[in-house]
């Protein structure tokens, strides 16, 4: 599977994000479609040690019992001890180049804001962007001002083709705004993670994908 059929619909969460094990809603949300997993173990309550290492590992093998790639938030030694397919990092996680270092071949993905952000990004070595906020969340405490799906317009006119998801307050009724914007797929956190059916909702997300292709830009990437 190549990068941007991957972020097509990336569940991000955690045991903190859910009201249920967390190895059920993945097992759920897996079987409603999702296309790509990062466990974000983060918040008060998080799970530290042998247990996260546990966790982290269940979830990786259901993620690959279906297929589906396995990345691991900022943690980079957590990622190299279970074999996870990649890392995602934050502007404020360290030197992009020195994750990339570290991790070798597998996927990095970097959190942007916008274009200077998105720019860096690509020339350290990120395999993908993930830029938000698209729209308000309460997920993310440290949330970052609200700019909507027009800055992924902006990273795109720049020239930067990279692939990108959108995360940030998204659902099904303004995914496609972050699609026709340049985006190759949505992230979403609360969205599948606490809804009341996470396959049911993973499923409608990947519904409205669909009838969203035709009027989305298409950017591909293999990774090698």
């Amino acid at each position: 599977m190549n990068v941007n059929e991957a972020l097509k619909l990336y569940l991000v969460m955690g045991s903190t994000n859910c009201p249920r094990p967390a190895t059920d809603i993945v097992k759920e949300a897996i079987e409603g479609g999702i296309t790509l997993f990062q466990y974000r173990e983060k918040g008060e309550g998080c799970l530290k040690g042998d247990a996260r290492h546990a966790l982290a590992t269940d979830l990786m093998n259901l993620c690959h019992g279906a297929g589906i790639p396995f990345i691991v938030n900022d943690d980079v030694q957590l990622a190299l001890d279970v074999d996870a397919d990649g890392v995602h990092i934050g502007q404020d996680d360290g030197s992009i180049e020195e994750v990339r270092r570290r991790i070798g071949s597998k996927w990095l993905g970097v959190s942007t804001h916008n274009v200077e952000e998105a720019r860096l990004a690509v020339q350290a070595g990120a395999d993908y962007i993930g830029v938000g906020p698209m729209f308000m969340t309460k997920t993310k405490a440290d949330i970052q001002e609200v700019q909507g799906p027009s800055v992924i317009r902006m990273i795109r006119d720049y020239g930067i083709d990279i692939p990108i998801v959108g995360i940030g307050g998204i659902d099904v009724s303004n995914m496609h705004e972050v699609m026709v914007a340049g985006a190759d797929g949505v992230a979403v956190i609360s969205a599948i993670s606490q809804a009341e059916n996470p396959r049911a909702s993973a499923h409608a997300f990947k519904t409205r994908l669909r009838s969203s292709k035709q009027t989305c830009t298409k950017h591909t990437i293999n990774h090698s």
